[in-house]
């Protein structure tokens, strides 16, 4: 008798077939998991709509992934690998997935690696697969990590159309069967010179999400007071680091909002309310002559400048975040492209993704934020005397300013 095919409905892709080992795996508690840790953590606060989770977005990388693997010609066993880890990729992350990672010691790849190795999930596969090759291509090693870990991913693809989905932003809409159609896998994914505008518009995607959702401003402080109570609920040893990959979005909120440090339970609070600081100052990033310094602070710094700031104006220090927006790394950048039988970086070929590499410092800023109700203290408040900042480029030229002063 013939085994009835068991398909998942998808709202990026339609119907996602699923053989009866894949079923088991996702059966799993660990990966059930998944269906309680949001894909953006707590970005619902700036787009109600971004409620998906990882265990949908590893789903829809399995989906990617399947695709690319058969399009790549390998056997039927290398299809399977790729399929489950895939699926797995992402089993390890922490509640409100990147979020907490930021306040973590642990990758969440380690983490991953520890479930699939060391948990009962271990005990499952292996009845299929090593557990050593899923770990591998997980974090992108060996002739099939590319597929899954590498610079134009089926990783990246899935996020950027989900994302994009559930926001109801629409820069993340990519023609990711063009790019699939036009990968071959050599030393890495090397894509054909037929892909590249495919590519583009990824990469284009990208560098618009980046602001509009992934960094924007709102975004960013969030992250950071849900990330400095993590951080103390850690330091006072409620949860241990090494064990969040056990916990979901609401065993966290819980705690906060039950525990006993009054600073957790305010800032769930506010979370909860959507009470959030605001931002008293900004300076793009490419005021500066050279941004790439703005990395280079430390985070001690930028801690002793906040403490600074709260003394100077009366308000708690924990109630002071200094942020600087995301390194824009673009890795997809360093893409191989294939043209005549030569291998060059897409940077080379593209004449649009030279101009964002160059452009990708437009975007990010460092922003000071405080209570609502502390804003009208800083109005004459100046950040260079609290850090030491990167010289201002004052004579640059800022062509994006100007032609928004002719559109007006």
């Amino acid at each position: 008798m013939t085994e009835k095919k068991k398909f998942i409905r998808d709202s990026v892709y339609g119907d996602i077939e699923l053989n009866a080992f894949e079923e088991q795996v996702m059966d799993m508690p660990q990966f059930q998991r998944l269906r309680r840790i949001k894909q953006l953590g707590l970005i619902s606060l700036i787009y109600p709509g971004a409620n998906h989770t990882r265990f949908e977005h590893s789903i829809g990388t399995m989906n990617l992934g399947s695709k690319l693997a058969a399009e790549l010609d390998l056997s039927d066993d290398e299809i399977e690998l790729v399929r489950i880890s895939a699926l797995l990729h992402d089993v390890g992350h922490g509640p409100f997935s990147h979020v907490s990672e930021g306040v973590l010691s642990v990758p969440h790849e380690e983490l991953t690696k520890y479930v699939i190795t060391e948990t009962s999930m271990r005990d499952l596969l292996e009845e299929k697969f090593d557990v050593n090759d899923i770990v591998d291509i997980v974090n992108g090693k060996g002739y099939l990590g590319p597929i899954v870990s590498g610079e134009l991913d089926v990783d990246r693809m899935d996020y950027l159309l989900r994302d994009s989905h559930n926001t109801g932003v629409a820069y993340g809409v990519i023609d990711y069967e063009r790019i699939i159609s036009n990968l071959k896998l050599e030393d890495g994914l090397i894509l054909n010179i037929k892909g590249v505008q495919a590519a583009e518009g990824a990469l284009v995607s990208r560098y618009f999400m980046y602001p509009s959702v992934y960094q924007h401003h709102t975004t960013r402080i969030v992250n950071s007071m849900f990330r400095r109570s993590l951080k103390k609920i850690i330091d006072d040893g409620i949860i241990e680091e090494k064990t969040i990959y056990k916990y979901d979005d609401m065993d966290i909120v819980s705690i906060f909002r039950n525990c006993d440090i009054k600073y957790a339970n305010d800032i769930m609070s506010r979370l909860d309310n959507r009470n959030l600081l605001k931002r008293v100052k900004t300076i793009r990033l490419d005021n500066f002559k050279v941004p790439e310094k703005m990395y280079k602070i430390d985070a001690k710094d930028l801690r002793k400048a906040e403490e600074e700031i709260g003394e100077d104006y009366g308000i708690d220090k924990d109630y002071v975040f200094i942020n600087i927006a995301e390194y824009p790394r673009f890795d997809e950048m360093k893409t191989q492209v294939d043209l005549e039988g030569k291998l060059y970086p897409l940077t080379e070929i593209s004449n649009i993704i030279a101009a964002l590499s160059k452009a990708r410092f437009n975007i990010p800023d460092i922003s000071v934020y405080v209570p609502e109700e502390e804003k009208p203290k800083f109005d004459k408040f100046k950040l260079e005397q609290y850090l030491d900042l990167p010289e201002i480029d004052k004579e640059k030229f800022h062509g994006i300013h100007y032609d928004q002063i002719k559109l007006f």
